[in-house]
C-alpha cells in the first residue's frame, strides 16, 4: 500500500514511516523540506499522487488563537487534495478528551481539525492519544524557575511516543474507522506528581509545588485526559521509560 505520511519527518511521523516500511508499505515521507506546504497547498498533488491512504502528522507551530487558521487551512487544502487523487483513508492523531477542554484554544483548533476530517468526504480515522512522555519537559518549562516547578494536579495517562507512532501505524494500515480509537499510556498519574518523579530520577533538586493555576493544563477539568474505558493499552511504563 502507498501511505503517504505528512509530517513524516518529525518525532511520530518519522517513526510511523520506519514502522510502515518495516510492514511492507511504500510509505513516503512529506513535509517542508520535501517541497509540501499544506498552508499553501504547495506540493500537495504530487505527494498525493496515487496514495491509498494519507495520514496527516502535522501540528500547529503555536498553542494560541492562530492554531485554529492553522488547522482550517491545512485541513481544507489537504482534504481538496485527497479527494482530487482518490485517496482512499485519510487518518489524523489528534488527543484523548480534546472536545471537552473548551477552556483551550488549542484544544478547540484539535477538535475542528476532527471534524474537518469527518466532513472531508474521504473515508477516515482519528487517533486520539493522551499526552507523550516526552513532552514532560516542556510542561515543566512553562512555569519553573531555578528553585521550583509549579503543576496543577490534572490527572493524565501519558504514553511514550513510540507507542504513539505504532497505534497511528496500525490505524494507517488497516480499514477506515469511520471513528476514534483512543491509545493511552499504562499509568494514571496527576501532573505534579509526574513532575516529582521526573525529577527525583533526573537528580535535579527542585521542588515541585502544586498549583491549580499553573500552565495549559491548569485549564483542563476532571479527568478528562484520562483514557476512556474503550482506550487501547500500551505497554510502556514512564518509570520504565525514564530509566532508559
Amino acid at each position: 500500500m502507498k501511505i503517504a505520511v505528512i509530517g513524516g519527518t518529525g518525532l511520530i511521523g518519522s517513526q510511523v514511516v520506519e514502522i510502515l516500511t518495516a510492514q511492507g508499505h511504500d510509505a513516503v515521507p512529506h513535509s517542508p523540506s520535501t517541497g509540501l506546504d499544506l498552508l499553501t497547498g504547495t506540493g500537495l498533488p504530487e505527494a498525493l499522487a496515487s496514495a491509498d491512504v494519507v495520514v496527516n502528522l502535522t501540528n500547529s507551530p503555536t498553542f494560541d488563537d492562530a492554531s485554529p487558521a492553522f488547522f482550517r487551512t491545512s485541513m481544507d487544502n489537504l482534504m481538496a487534495a485527497a479527494r482530487a487523487a482518490g485517496v482512499g483513508h485519510a487518518v489524523i492523531l489528534s488527543i484523548v478528551g480534546v472536545d471537552q477542554v473548551p477552556g483551550l484554544v488549542y484544544y478547540q483548533a484539535k477538535a475542528l481539525q476532527e471534524e474537518l476530517l469527518k466532513n472531508g468526504g474521504v473515508p477516515y480515522s482519528i487517533v486520539r492519544a493522551t499526552q507523550f512522555f516526552e513532552f514532560m519537559d516542556a510542561a515543566m518549562s512553562w512555569t519553573a524557575d531555578a528553585d521550583t516547578v509549579r503543576l496543577p494536579a490534572t490527572p493524565i495517562q501519558p504514553m511514550a511516543a513510540a507507542d504513539v507512532a505504532r497505534a497511528v501505524a496500525e490505524v494507517a494500515a488497516g480499514a477506515p474507522l469511520e471513528g476514534i480509537r483512543n491509545v493511552a499510556g499504562p499509568d494514571v498519574f496527576t501532573l505534579d506528581e509526574l513532575g516529582r518523579i521526573t525529577l527525583a530520577a533526573r537528580g535535579d533538586k527542585r521542588s515541585v509545588t502544586t498549583d491549580p493555576t499553573a500552565g495549559m493544563f491548569a485549564a483542563v477539568p476532571g479527568d478528562v485526559l484520562v483514557a476512556p474505558q474503550d482506550a487501547v493499552i500500551a505497554q510502556t511504563h514512564y518509570r520504565d521509560w525514564l530509566a532508559k
